[in-house]
């Protein structure tokens, strides 16, 4: 019999290895209950769909149907909050930004070899990703084109072009977490061409950052790349942190750069929110538009209060919109927000905010 206290979790994985040692990590986690396991998606379906755990922990690369598919039928059927751990070769980061984009919440990677051991070494970690996982609030993604995910409850207003050419540099720090590559995107996608320069903190693995930033270039009208140090912030950009990097501004000649580093991780993260915003907040004072949307703790609230205290404007995701209303309530308690706003009204108070020059 389940305990309703616990966190019921299900695994899908082709490895038998895989599967024993998750069985034996979760077996004695507080708070967590490991309902069953299964080799593939043919098994496990009629399962899940019975059952219906609150997370499922799923490979990618499976015979007889892959995860990708089988994801996108239970997030069409009954969106559940899911966890990839899959192997990170180039084509697999590839296959899970196209998870991420159907509706997992997170993605662990597992290595070839020495599986059994990095899954121990790596227990905290992932006992913390189901854990942030079962709080989060999984939705269904239409299939079809990235263009066309947009809803009628979530599709930004329509927008026009803003006002530019002799516009004064102003940038727009933007982080997010859990749920934020779709929320991103989401934004992105309510944005002409020609908006101020923006810098985005998401967290990801490095294997990522440069993938995900091809595909919101495919989709957007701004030009969206990786950052690289000594990029400039300027119109018409999106700059994405590196994986595994830190990105701060900075200002010289009246223009903004970035500057990507090495370091200890800040909020256990690594690229930081905190260290992009603290560094707006110091280079560019008030003439910042700071924007906090979906993801689970802290990373990102103290450097949004010292923007706001420092005369910047800042909006956060509101709770009903978020995947995880964690990084924006802990900013909202720390009374450093302006405005707080639905994820499809997000690209017009950039507009908004670009217009004021």
């Amino acid at each position: 019999m389940t305990d309703p206290n616990k966190i019921k979790v299900y695994v899908v994985d082709d490895s038998a290895v895989v599967r024993q040692a998750l069985m034996h990590m979760l077996q004695g986690e507080p708070g967590i209950e490991l309902m069953g396991s299964a080799p593939n998606p043919l098994i496990a379906g009629p399962v899940i769909r019975k059952t219906r755990p609150d997370v499922l922990l799923l490979d990618i690369e499976m015979p007889g149907m892959d995860g990708l598919t089988f994801l996108r039928q239970i997030m069409g059927e009954m969106p559940i909050a899911t966890v990839i751990c899959s192997t990170l070769t180039e084509q697999g980061s590839k296959i899970a930004l196209d998870a991420l984009a159907a509706g997992a919440v997170a993605v662990v990677g597992k290595p070839r070899l020495g599986l059994r051991q990095f899954l121990e070494d790596s227990r905290r970690e992932l006992v913390q990703t189901l854990k942030t996982a079962a709080r989060s609030r999984p939705r269904g993604i239409a299939p079809g084109p990235a263009s066309a995910r947009a809803t009628a409850s979530n599709a930004p207003p329509p927008v026009v072009p803003g006002v530019h050419g002799l516009a004064v540099n102003k940038p727009v720090v933007l982080g997010a977490s859990t749920g934020g590559t779709q929320a991103i995107e989401s934004v992105l996608m309510g944005l002409p061409g020609d908006c101020p320069g923006i810098a985005i903190v998401q967290h990801m693995p490095e294997h990522f950052t440069a993938m995900y930033a091809q595909r919101l270039d495919a989709a957007c009208a701004m030009h969206v790349r990786e950052a690289r140090d000594g990029d400039r912030i300027q119109r018409g950009v999106v700059l994405i942190a590196p994986g595994g990097k830190h990105m701060q501004l900075r200002k010289s000649g009246g223009q903004y750069f970035a500057v990507i580093s090495d370091g200890p991780p800040v909020n256990r993260h690594k690229p930081s929110v905190d260290v992009l915003f603290q560094s707006a907040a110091e280079c560019a004072g008030k003439d910042v538009l700071a924007i906090l949307l979906t993801g689970m703790g802290n990373d990102g609230a103290r450097g949004m209060k010292r923007l706001h205290d420092g005369g910047a404007r800042t909006v956060a995701q509101n709770e009903e919109t978020c995947v995880v209303f964690g990084m924006p309530m802990e900013a909202i308690r720390l009374q450093g927000v302006d405005e707080v706003l639905p994820l499809g009204q997000v690209a017009r108070a950039i507009l908004q905010f670009d217009r004021r020059g």
